[in-house]
């Protein structure tokens, strides 16, 4: 096993305890959250280099462009990146990357890992890695189990058992526990050989698949079908969307993990942090006197404990304790640091409600850069879009609006019709209803452009595509 390790890292969630910041366009994993790089970059990064072969990415189908211009940002150039047709949990995700690695290499070693964990210790974690190999050698699941440093309540728990022979450093596993209660987890804690369940994995893609076939080969049909008819996209690998759709939706730990004889736990401490809710993001993040992680344009007076973040306008706050208040660019959430579940019911209230707030921000991001709408109102809508360079819209035209754009940085090639003509900072120009149109950037700084929309539909559906360079229809 001494050929190079294949990272697998999952980016599928949509990250719903962070609302408003985490949003389903754009969740957690894809925002800077706690350094200048998204969680996805920092998990990409930790997992190159050398004893690493390019990472598979298994993301959902819709942040499919942002994952790969986060990835080229970051100086990380990706194996596959598999596009799930619907979220169906760890367990299947897992399953498509070990069919299509075995499909390149019947011997490959795949590190099972998530996009949106914080790990402080980079070398414990590469030493561990390094460490369960000689499990994995010897046709064991390996996981990692986390040093708890207090008895948390909203993690799962790993209990070691006896060491493996020939394995220096790796333990075969005795149970698996859910999230206990306070007393649970300190008794745990005392005893000294329980460990937190980091959902990192490691092993060969056909001790996986072999296991997983004798445990769930419901699963494993679903996946081999979906692998054999899948498709290729650009960049992206394409499985079969009515064969993953027919899959069982279930987590390698309740599918594999917890079943398998053959489980294997290494234990390290490594830092490590899921960065899943306000709480858990305030406990990592760096504090005033008073307890208070501040971030952008904040002023508090008497507050303590609490997680103040603005995105957008400024944010005052004064006498509270234990809060978290985070302002976006259109919404705001007043709560208690610990009410994580209860933000999930609340984003599932927004979608009930219709609100499109609880999918996306303001800006939307696309292949070709982003857009953000200004103001709208009957009839017309103002949109800033930003065109990164070399990029364009699709040739497309609108069946009920009419455009005007408005150069404020940058150079526009714009195509209206059948000509084709330049414009310049301050210059602009109209595109009547349903004509051909497309927006460019030849330049080598972005292009910034105001887009007032007038007519009497103006919803993101009323495009007819022609030409698109991104393969959308």
């Amino acid at each position: 096993m001494s050929k190079p390790i294949v990272p697998v890292i999952l980016s599928g969630g949509s990250g719903q305890r962070l609302w408003p910041l985490s949003r389903e366009m754009y969740p957690k994993q894809l925002i800077n959250i706690l350094s200048d790089r998204s969680l996805l970059q920092e998990t990409a990064v930790r997992l190159s280099g050398p004893g690493f072969a390019p990472p598979m990415i298994v993301c959902n189908d819709s942040h499919r462009f942002i994952v790969a211009e986060q990835l080229r940002e970051a100086g990380v150039q990706p194996g596959p990146i598999v596009l799930e047709p619907c979220r169906r949990n760890t367990a299947p995700a897992a399953a498509l990357a070990a069919l299509i690695l075995l499909n390149q290499d019947p011997d490959a070693v795949m590190l099972l890992a998530p996009s949106d964990h914080a790990i402080g210790n980079a070398e414990a974690f590469a030493a561990a890695v390094a460490t369960g190999l000689g499990a994995a050698a010897q046709g064991k699941l390996v996981t990692f189990g986390v040093v708890p440093d207090h008895p948390a309540t909203g993690y799962g728990y790993i209990q070691k058992g006896d060491a493996i022979d020939g394995a220096e450093g790796c333990f075969a596993i005795n149970s698996f526990t859910e999230k206990p209660d306070a007393a649970t987890a300190e008794q745990y804690i005392s005893q000294g050989d329980f460990f937190w369940n980091g959902g990192i994995f490691l092993f060969s893609a056909a001790t996986f698949i072999r296991t997983l076939e004798a445990l769930r080969p419901d699963m494993v049909a679903a996946c081999r079908k979906a692998v054999e008819g899948a498709s290729a996209d650009l960049d992206f690998f394409r499985p079969n969307e009515a064969a993953f759709e027919a899959c069982p939706s279930e987590s390698i730990d309740v599918a594999v993990m917890e079943r398998t004889p053959d489980g294997a736990v290494v234990p390290v401490d490594m830092d490590w942090h899921d960065v899943g809710s306000w709480s858990a993001l305030w406990s990592i993040s760096e504090k005033d006197d008073d307890g208070n992680v501040l971030i952008g344009d904040v002023i508090a007076h008497d507050a303590k404990g609490s997680y103040l973040r603005s995105d957008g306008p400024l944010l005052t706050a004064v006498g509270v304790e234990n809060m978290v208040i985070v302002a976006t660019g259109d919404a705001v959430l007043v709560g208690d640091r610990g009410a994580s579940e209860e933000i999930r019911s609340l984003v599932e209230t927004l979608k009930q409600k219709g609100r499109t707030e609880y999918s996306s921000h303001p800006r939307v991001y696309r292949p070709w850069g982003w857009f953000q709408t200004l103001d709208h109102g009957d009839r017309y809508q103002v949109k800033h879009l930003m065109v990164k360079p070399g990029q364009k819209i699709s040739l497309q035209s609108h069946a009920h609006r009419a455009e005007h754009w408005t150069v404020v940085a940058g150079t526009a090639r714009v195509t209206r019709g059948d000509e084709t003509i330049t414009l310049d900072i301050d210059q602009s120009t109209y595109i009547p209803l349903g004509t051909k149109h497309r927006l460019e950037n030849p330049g080598k700084e972005a292009l910034s452009v105001i887009e007032v929309q007038s007519g009497s539909y103006l919803g993101e559906d009323d495009i007819v595509r022609f030409e698109d360079s991104y393969g959308r229809g």
